[in-house]
C-alpha cells in the first residue's frame, strides 16, 4: 500500500494508523491472537507488516486467552505503555469482561484519578457472513453502559485512521469496534497524522425533513435510502455518531430541533440498544418540538442466525429504514 494513496480500505487505514502511532511513540505496542507476521498479521491482516517493521517485542502474538490479553494490556498501561490489544471477535470480549469492566474501566475511579488505563481494545464484528450467533454480535451498548470506557465505531477508512490515533492517545480505555463487512469497502484516504476527536459526531448529509442517527455500516445503508427518498422530495439529514460514548448529544439535538423528526438505526438488536438511549435524550430535551415520536430500527431480538435467509431477515435493511422514515413523516 502506498502511503500517498488517494483511496484505501479500512484494513489499510487501521494498519496505517497503528504504523504511524508506533513510529511516533515507542511506548505504543500491539498484541493479540495471530497479530504478528508469522501468522499473517491477524485473521484479516490488519496488523500485517508491523511486527517485521517494529519487532516481535512490540507486535506480539499471544496465546488464545482473551482474559490474559486484556490483563496484560492493563498491566502494561500502568507502567507507561500504550497497548493496542486485539480481541479477534467482539463476542469473545465476553471471556474478558471481568478484566474490561471491573479493572480497565474502574481503575481511574478507584484510584481517585491517580491511575489511568490508556489501552485500546480492537475488535471486529458484524452480520452478513453466516458465521453464526457467537461471532457476529454488536455489543456496543454493554460497554457504553459501563462508566470509564469510550466506545468508538468508524464507518469509513479516513475516520478509522483518525479515531484510532485519538484512541491511542486517550488516557482511558477505548473499545474500537471494526465492522467486518466494511473492511474491504474503499474510501478517501486519511490525512496523515490528523486525529478525529472522540465524542464528535459528523453530519454526513444535510437535510430538512427528518434526522437519521446511525453509525458503522448503517451509515452507508441510511445514505442510500436518503438518496432514494431525495428523488421524491424528502430531505433526510444523516448523522454518523462515530463515538457511542461519549455521545455528541449537542449535534444530535441541534439537528432534530431543525427537522422535528428523528430515526435511530443500528445493527445491534433494537431492544435495550443505543437507539433507546438516543430516543430518550431527544424526547427529554425536545418533546415539545417533535412532530412525531422518535423511530428506532435495529436487528430482531434474537441470536444472530447461521442460516443466510434467516440472517438476512434478522438484520435491518433498506426497507426497514425507509419504512421508519416514512412513518415519522406521516
Amino acid at each position: 500500500m502506498s502511503t500517498n494513496a488517494t483511496s484505501m480500505n479500512m484494513i489499510e487505514a487501521i494498519n496505517l494508523a497503528l504504523d504511524d502511532a508506533m513510529a511516533a511513540n515507542e511506548n505504543v505496542i500491539a498484541f493479540g491472537e495471530d497479530v504478528a507476521d508469522r501468522e499473517e498479521g491477524g485473521v484479516i491482516g490488519v496488523t500485517k507488516g508491523l511486527s517485521t517493521k517494529f519487532g516481535n517485542s512490540r507486535v506480539r502474538s499471544t496465546p488464545i486467552s482473551e482474559q490474559a490479553i486484556i490483563g496484560a494490556a492493563i498491566g502494561a498501561s500502568l507502567v507507561g505503555m500504550r497497548p493496542v490489544a486485539e480481541i479477534m471477535l467482539m463476542n469473545f470480549t465476553t471471556v474478558a469482561m471481568d478484566m474490561i469492566v471491573n479493572h480497565a474501566a474502574k481503575l481511574r475511579f478507584m484510584s481517585g484519578g491517580q491511575t489511568h488505563v490508556p489501552i485500546v481494545i480492537r475488535t471486529m464484528t458484524g452480520g452478513g457472513f453466516s458465521v453464526g450467533g457467537q461471532h457476529s454480535d454488536f455489543l456496543e451498548a454493554w460497554f457504553a453502559h459501563t462508566a470509564g470506557i469510550k466506545v468508538v465505531i468508524p464507518s469509513n477508512p479516513a475516520d478509522a485512521y483518525g479515531l484510532m490515533l485519538s484512541c491511542i492517545e486517550d488516557e482511558d480505555p477505548c473499545m474500537f469496534i471494526e465492522c467486518l463487512p466494511l473492511y474491504w469497502t474503499p474510501g478517501p484516504a486519511p490525512e496523515r497524522g490528523v486525529k478525529i476527536p472522540l465524542g464528535k459526531a459528523k453530519v454526513v448529509r444535510e437535510g430538512a425533513d427528518v434526522t437519521v442517527i446511525t453509525y458503522s455500516k448503517q451509515v452507508h445503508d441510511v445514505s442510500a435510502v436518503a438518496q432514494k427518498l431525495a428523488k421524491e422530495g424528502i430531505s433526510v439529514e444523516v448523522i454518523d455518531l462515530r463515538t457511542i460514548s461519549p455521545m455528541d448529544t449537542d449535534t444530535l439535538l441541534a439537528s432534530v430541533a431543525k427537522t422535528g423528526r428523528a430515526v435511530v438505526v443500528h445493527e445491534a438488536t433494537r431492544n435495550f440498544g443505543v437507539g433507546a438511549e438516543i430516543s430518550s435524550r431527544i424526547h427529554e430535551a425536545l418533546f415539545d418540538q417533535l412532530k412525531a415520536p422518535v423511530g428506532r430500527v435495529g436487528s430482531a431480538f434474537s441470536a444472530v442466525p447461521f442460516s443466510k435467509p434467516l440472517e438476512d431477515a434478522f438484520l435491518p435493511g433498506a426497507k426497514q429504514i425507509e419504512d421508519a422514515i416514512r412513518a415519522t413523516l406521516n
